[in-house]
């Protein structure tokens, strides 16, 4: 068999005449799927098994060309509209590379970029950014927009004063037992420390994901270890666990 683009469509449009599962999906019953095949991809790159991104990557185009091969089935577009709408918005917004634009650095080319997307009818500076994205990367995206017409702090120190201030009224919000207000001044300190996070070029997302990933490594040797030296999780104390728990430390 030749492994080629082609040949991925023609294997597809095969199992959309000929495989009953594949003919029965929609954009809607499969939209799910792509949002986990995505993940699996950022999983991949997270523990750099590359092995494993080469696969998941194959499983995201599949996903590409799926819903693409449905939009053809039912008259809307094809895949080629894909690839021409790409294509043309890449070679549009890189007019430093196509034309004749000059830029010095990545920066006039990300400002370039957002230049580009508001020429092309789009309402808000903050337009694009997908609702559905998880809240600490939406706020990255959205801070960094922002960003790129001037609208942000000139130092990061400024910026960490921001987050001092907003933890002291979170603080103060927790004293007086107002729910909702408590809600509101935790939410303003997260957005605080995001805006932090991308002075000093880390993604809050990605450092959460780490953390977790660190929680879950640590917490799961707590109960390996416990289950080998024969004690219950479930009656331990919190001493106890804390043994375990500077131990895994030496493995992380």
């Amino acid at each position: 068999m030749e492994y080629t683009f082609e040949t991925l469509l023609q294997v597809m449009t095969q199992l959309r005449k000929e495989c009953p599962w594949d003919r029965e999906q929609t954009h809607d019953s499969i939209k799910g799927h792509t949002i986990e095949e995505a993940y699996e991809v950022v999983h991949a790159i997270d523990e750099k098994n590359y092995e494993e991104l080469k696969k998941e990557l194959g499983d995201l185009l599949l996903h590409v060309v799926f819903h693409s091969e449905i939009a053809a089935g039912d008259g809307r577009f094809s895949i080629q509209d894909v690839l021409r709408e790409i294509i043309d918005k890449l070679v549009r917004r890189h007019p430093h590379i196509f034309g004749d634009t000059e830029v010095s650095n990545s920066d006039d080319v990300k400002r370039n970029w957002e230049q580009l997307k508001m020429a092309e009818g789009r309402e808000s500076v903050l337009d694009g950014v997908p609702a559905q994205l998880p809240a600490l990367l939406k706020a990255y995206r959205l801070q960094d927009k922002a960003s790129k017409i001037g609208f942000d702090w000139e130092k990061r120190q400024d910026v960490w004063q921001k987050v001092r201030e907003e933890i002291l009224e979170l603080e103060e919000m927790a004293e007086g037992g107002d729910r909702d207000k408590m809600e509101e001044e935790f939410g303003d300190v997260l957005f605080s420390l995001v805006n932090y996070g991308r002075f000093l070029d880390i993604n809050a997302e990605d450092a959460l994901r780490r953390t977790i990933a660190k929680f879950v490594r640590r917490f799961q040797y707590i109960e390996s270890r416990m289950k080998e030296d024969g004690k219950d999780l479930q009656a331990a104390t919190l001493d106890e666990m804390d043994v375990y728990w500077e131990q895994a430390k030496d493995f992380d």
